[in-house]
């Protein structure tokens, strides 16, 4: 039996009583938030881009230069930081950024913006927000747009090498141009497929040294990749792209040499095969060259 006194025992159970009711008002539990949580995501070539965000509304508000006060920092958006994230670096408004993760603030003005892409992306808001901590900062003209009500993040005109990255809201809309250099991507890209499996047949050799050729980079590596193409199983198409190699490297008489060498190893369907890639890949005067070869003719 307890020998605590019974006012005492009463004590400590309005003392625990009262802890786990500053407890029950103190954690609170989730409800939907006001600004809403977004994601957009954009694929630029092999460069994945997103953005993070959560969406304000306009509510009848006048924005800019009132709710969004013009020449102050802006988070562009609402409650934690907008993140901004890039897998591979990027040409900002013709300025670079390394791949990584980024808080993405804004500092609007009347008739030009400063977007600033800053190392720490873990913030709420722009309340801490630091210039010393800056990876880029760029100025971008806002243009007129229609009516959105709930700020909006998206991705225009995206293709192989670019994109622009597109805030709206109210009745404006901010573009930011951003350029990755896809054909680094995609030979880094095949580089690390090439220490797997595909490094031990002859076709991943071949493909890397001809998109290094088709988009003019690295030919002094290309050149290398080839040779290990053809030290693997010696066929048409790689033997072709190392004449064609030669030829860009101001080695004519060798890329003749290698050429007729090539010639040897094919049958027509090669030939034929070849022209099919080639005009795939864009280079049709290549596609006809071979084919004249024997005698077909376009």
């Amino acid at each position: 039996m307890s020998t605590i006194p019974f006012a005492g025992r009463l004590a400590a159970l309005s003392l625990a009583l009262l802890g786990l009711a500053s407890a029950a008002s103190a954690q609170q539990l989730t409800t939907p938030r006001v600004s809403p949580h977004a994601r957009v995501t954009q694929t630029v070539g092999l460069t994945e881009l997103s953005v993070d965000y959560h969406r304000p509304a306009v509510n009848g508000r006048r924005v800019w230069g009132d709710l969004v006060p013009y020449g102050e920092v802006w988070r562009a958006g609402a409650n934690e930081n907008t993140v901004f994230e890039t897998s591979t670096d990027l040409m900002v408004e013709g300025e670079p950024l390394p791949a990584g993760r980024y808080g993405f603030h804004t500092i609007p003005g009347e008739d030009t913006w400063t977007v600033v892409f800053s190392t720490v992306s873990v913030a709420w808001g722009s309340y801490t927000y630091d210039p010393a901590e800056d990876a880029l900062r760029v100025t971008v003209v806002p243009r007129p747009a229609p009516m959105t009500e709930r700020l909006s993040f998206h991705f225009d005109d995206p293709d192989e090498d670019s994109a622009t990255l597109v805030l709206s809201w109210d009745e404006l809309e901010v573009p930011v141009s951003l350029v990755a250099d896809t054909p680094a991507a995609v030979l880094a890209s095949m580089e690390a497929e090439l220490r797997g499996v595909a490094g031990f047949y002859w076709e991943g050799w071949n493909q890397i040294a001809q998109y290094a050729l088709d988009t003019d980079r690295r030919l002094d590596d290309a050149l290398g990749w080839i040779d290990r193409s053809i030290g693997v199983r010696p066929t048409f198409a790689n033997t072709m792209t190392k004449a064609a190699l030669l030829d860009a490297s101001g080695r004519a008489d060798q890329a003749a040499e290698v050429r007729t060498e090539a010639f040897g190893l094919a049958t027509e369907d090669d030939v034929r095969a070849y022209a099919r890639e080639r005009r795939r890949a864009g280079r049709p005067d290549q596609a006809d060259a071979v084919l004249a070869r024997i005698g077909e003719i376009p």
